[in-house]
């Protein structure tokens, strides 16, 4: 007889620096269950890796909520929502008889570390969904009964942790004994469950407030509830009972608010001649530039677009790697002097001949694309490090006004089972780069690391540096998404590194069901992905591979009139 995954998991864990979480069976993604090995290949994960560290993540929500419940007065909780990622941890609300104190939150955590402690086993049962719908019903937890209703599968995971039982959407640990780094305290309205990340797995990071990030995701969350499409299971309602249309005219007009907030700040400062926009791949820059530069319009202002990419330095000159790749995502593949004499020269009312890069050649041209400033004109720059000062540092403060922008989703699978920014992103992508450059799916998803990578280096530090921040995120979107999307996951093979990832987003999307996108508006940042817009959206910065194509920052360029 073999020995099970958990008892080889164990005796392999002295060889490995950090945590082993979940294994690979011959290439396949397993819990560390009583599953008996007898000669098949086993690979460790552990919780440096990315799918170990969001294992240990949801792992430790599970072992939060059964501390609270274990911890409040009987009947007194009406609900606890995880409600989005902030600074490395999760903003949690409570809804309860009493508020949430530093007090009550130290009773919590004692209780965590007593159940960590005690490494109690976190189990996992198959029941008829039909069966989940009841179990549910009965602990009132109405967003996850709303979300079985619309399941196809006839089975639903239920995980156990000492006679608390909820539903979570991804792995689990096996025991609680692997979770004691975490740590709990008050936020705002509500609380931050404070977690590792993957890079040092054994440390609760510092807590860095992100005011201005906070306050477009709490502001988001607003909308989602006030439109009653806070879950999947919600969203799944509105689909069937066909009322949709109105529901998407009433989303974008607050996405066309809230542009009109940003031009109305941008005309309170009289000295601004350059709208510095960023934001991470997929954020839908392109279409955002172009409304508010109707916008901008509309308010007397003459906006013209500049692609930060034009100034990219010689293809020769260009920053390379550690693999010793071109580094077009690097702050010093773009020629900085030259940009910021250009915009100097422009401020000061001179005539400027504007560069255009060619990709092919590598080289700037310049033809008759001549531009002088007067007193209705103005910049709408975009570029991956228009937030970075470094990037315009000859220009005066006072003339800049920057933007972030991102997609930050605010739909929840249910009340414990968040949805990630960074997966609704990727779905964009993988939609319009399979439309726009004929991209597949395994592309797409191979280069996702290196994008975040280079997100995380030269987009998010510089974020709360934005004098506005607008969320590009429809929570219609993925139902908007699937059709387009679903068949390019089903194309990634077994055999592919991808497979697995793919095979995660598809049980993912299952949750949702379809939409069309015949109502989505021609000048939807939606278009920009599935197309039928009205703003013509060009291809044409560099990937990390050096080709053609949206890069790591996701900068594009378009031709259109802005």
């Amino acid at each position: 007889m073999g020995k099970t995954l958990f008892e080889l998991a164990k005796q392999a864990q002295p060889d490995y620096p950090h945590q082993i979480i979940l294994a690979k069976v011959d290439g396949k993604l397993h819990e560390l269950k009583d599953m008996e090995i007898e000669n098949e290949k086993v690979e460790y994960i552990t919780t440096a890796a990315a799918v170990g560290n969001e294992t240990y993540r949801r792992s430790v929500v599970l072992l939060m909520l059964h501390a609270i419940y274990q911890t409040a007065p009987e009947h007194s909780i009406d609900r606890v929502t995880i409600e989005y990622s902030i600074s490395k941890g999760l903003y949690c609300s409570l809804k309860a008889d009493f508020q949430v104190t530093e007090e009550f939150l130290a009773r919590v955590k004692t209780k965590m570390q007593e159940i960590v402690a005690a490494d109690i086993p976190i189990t996992k049962r198959m029941i008829q969904t039909s069966e989940a719908v009841k179990l549910f019903e009965k602990y009132g937890m109405e967003d996850k009964t709303k979300l079985f209703k619309y399941r196809r599968s006839s089975y639903v995971n239920i995980y156990n942790l000492d006679g608390f039982e909820d539903y979570f959407y991804g792995y689990m640990a096996p025991s609680t004994g692997m979770l004691g780094v975490f740590d709990l305290f008050v936020y705002d309205e509500g609380f931050v469950l404070q977690l590792p990340v993957k890079e040092a797995p054994e440390i609760v990071p510092e807590f860095a407030p992100q005011q201005k990030l906070f306050q477009v995701l709490k502001e988001s969350t607003q909308w989602a509830n006030m439109l009653g499409i806070d879950t999947v299971g919600a969203l799944n309602e509105h689909i069937t009972n066909n009322d949709m249309n109105s529901l998407i005219l009433v989303q974008e007009a607050l996405q066309e608010q809230k542009i009109v907030e940003i031009v109305n700040s941008i005309k309170k400062r009289k000295s601004t001649k350059f709208v510095m926009i960023a934001g991470p791949s997929s954020s839908g820059k392109t279409t955002f530039a172009n409304r508010l530069s109707i916008q901008l319009r509309a308010n007397g202002y003459k906006p013209h677009p500049i692609s930060v990419d034009n100034y990219f330095v010689e293809r020769e000159q260009t920053p390379l790697d550690e693999d010793g790749n071109y580094n077009f995502e690097d702050l010093h593949a773009i020629d900085i002097e030259l940009f910021n004499r250009h915009m100097e020269q422009l401020l000061e009312g001179k005539r400027v001949c504007m560069p255009t890069f060619n990709f092919k050649t590598g080289k700037k041209e310049y033809g008759n694309d001549y531009l002088q400033l007067g007193a209705e004109d103005i910049l709408v720059i975009e570029g991956i490090h228009c937030l970075n000062d470094e990037m315009s540092y000859m220009l005066p403060k006072e003339s800049k006004y920057k933007i972030y922008i991102s997609a930050l989703t605010q739909l929840n699978v249910d009340e414990h089972n968040r949805v990630a920014t960074t997966d609704g992103r990727l779905i964009r992508r993988l939609v319009r780069d399979s439309r726009t450059r004929g991209a597949s799916a395994a592309r797409t998803l191979g280069m996702w690391e290196s994008v975040r990578k280079g997100e995380e280096k030269n987009i998010f530090p510089f974020q709360e540096h934005a004098d506005a921040m607008f969320n590009s995120a429809m929570p219609y979107e993925l139902s908007v998404l699937k059709p387009y999307v679903e068949p390019l996951l089903f194309s990634v093979g077994e055999d592919e590194p991808e497979y697995q990832e793919a095979k995660r987003l598809l049980k993912f999307l299952a949750y949702f069901l379809p939409y069309t996108s015949e109502n989505i508006p021609i000048n939807s940042i939606v278009r920009e992905f599935v197309g039928g817009g009205c703003f013509k959206v060009c291809q044409t910065a560099p990937s990390p591979s050096g080709t053609p194509g949206e890069g790591v920052g996701g900068a594009v360029s378009c031709d259109c009139s802005a």
